[in-house]
């Protein structure tokens, strides 16, 4: 039985927005990037390699349908993707639309600037467009209200 729990630290710095089949998508509370994360809804799992061969597949394509949708729906420069895992253990792959103007730009974002807070406003602009980006996928969103 997969007994699957949300790593501490990532509830607390992002939005749970849904789900998808393997994966939760949750929203990084800092505004300073559209900043998403897919975490797949399994147990004691650190590394892709761990999940089983379908599951890699669907992780696969859930990321790739996600970078895609962001990609286009929010106009990015490039998008980058990653999978560290040095401070929180639990399997999550970080999808982060880039601009050239961003405040990090071209360096990466871990560390280079203090997160910035969502404004109320600000936060349900975000996950209704990200809502309306993946409506087409196999995404179940999570009402706005409680986040």
């Amino acid at each position: 039985m997969n007994s699957f729990k949300l790593h501490p630290q990532l509830a607390k710095d992002c939005y749970h927005l849904g789900d998808f089949s393997l994966s939760c998508l949750l929203l990084s509370k800092d505004a300073n990037y559209p900043w998403y994360i897919l975490v797949p809804k399994r147990s004691d799992i650190s590394e892709v390699f761990q999940l089983s061969q379908d599951e890699q597949l669907q992780l696969n394509r859930e990321s790739a349908e996600l970078s895609q949708a962001l990609s286009t729906g929010f106009n990015a420069d490039k998008m980058n993707t990653a999978a560290l895992g040095n401070m929180v253990p639990q399997l999550h792959l970080h999808h982060i639309v880039r601009y050239q103007e961003d405040t990090a730009w071209p360096n990466p974002v871990w560390g280079f600037t203090a997160a910035q807070a969502y404004q109320p406003e600000e936060l349900r602009t975000r996950v209704l467009k990200t809502h309306a980006l993946l409506k087409l996928l196999a995404f179940k969103p999570n009402h706005i209200d409680s986040l």
